[in-house]
């Protein structure tokens, strides 16, 4: 039996190697920073946020994601919309051309993870279906 120390020297090599991999998955046309991509994905998931909770859910400084959120608007991926009750902050929203950039890389890389996942054995599949909510978990514990 593998210790725990053990078991999360494997799965910490194991998930960097697939996240490289997919990241190598991108869309030819996508050059965005994976933290670009990331802010695309939350408001494309969670919709309108502002700048802080943004920083707080990517573990970055304010000032670290508004310059990520400029580029973003710059690049018209994101609108900046004032806040409805708080003067002193902004709420970013996604724009129909983030969502393209987002869907076009999720219908990448999820193509070339199905085609892996069609290698694997009916009970292998059957595991990482179990494992993923538990990655999950791990992924947003504190």
């Amino acid at each position: 039996m593998r210790s725990n120390a053990g078991l999360a020297t494997e799965l910490r090599f194991a998930v960097m190697r697939l996240r490289r991999r997919l990241f190598r998955e991108r869309h030819p046309d996508n050059d965005l920073s994976v933290s670009s991509m990331a802010v695309l994905y939350a408001l494309n998931r969670q919709g309108d946020l502002t700048v802080g909770a943004l920083a707080g859910r990517e573990q970055v400084q304010p000032p670290s994601m508004t310059r990520t959120v400029t580029a973003l608007a710059d690049a018209e991926l994101v609108e900046r919309r004032p806040h409805p009750s708080d003067g002193r902050q902004v709420v970013v929203r996604i724009t129909d051309e983030g969502r393209a950039v987002v869907a076009a890389d999720v219908t990448r890389r999820d193509r070339w993870l199905s085609k892996r996942l069609a290698d694997l054995t009916p009970e292998e599949r059957d595991v990482l279906r179990r494992a993923a909510p538990i990655l999950q978990r791990l992924a947003e514990a504190d």
